[in-house]
């Protein structure tokens, strides 16, 4: 990845934010950085996805899977859904995403799991994805 992106933490980052969370989501929320937030996004880049994410020990399916587990769990629905559209940019399968929300209900109750499914029907439904 050093060769085709740089060694900076903030450079590879900014590349597997952009290839898990899309073009277009990313330039959105770099479109709203200002004074305020700055730091944050900085922050995000940097940490979540220059440090953690870019991690060997998982792939980034996997990695999809656990993060929606525990975006469920801390009843984080605009994560939950941004990172069910990410999810298939990292290979994951509409099955997948059922058996996530499945164990899910098991660990973190069934009103969860059911609001994971409405909004994971959600996005299914705004990226014409079939089901």
């Amino acid at each position: 990845m050093d060769f085709f992106v740089g060694d900076q933490t903030f450079e590879k980052g900014m590349h597997v934010r952009r290839s898990v969370l899309g073009d277009t989501h990313v330039d959105k929320a770099n479109s709203k950085i200002n004074d305020f937030n700055a730091d944050f996004q900085s922050f995000i880049t940097n940490y979540a996805w220059g440090e953690i994410w870019t991690r060997p020990g998982l792939s980034k399916p996997t990695k999809s899977l656990i993060t929606m587990s525990m975006l469920i769990a801390l009843n984080r629905p605009t994560e939950f859904k941004m990172h069910v559209k990410a999810a298939f940019n990292n290979g994951v399968t509409v099955d997948e995403i059922k058996e996530v929300i499945m164990q899910s209900a098991l660990y973190c109750g069934l009103p969860a799991a059911n609001d994971a499914f409405h909004l994971a029907q959600e996005v299914f439904k705004e990226n014409d994805i079939n089901f």
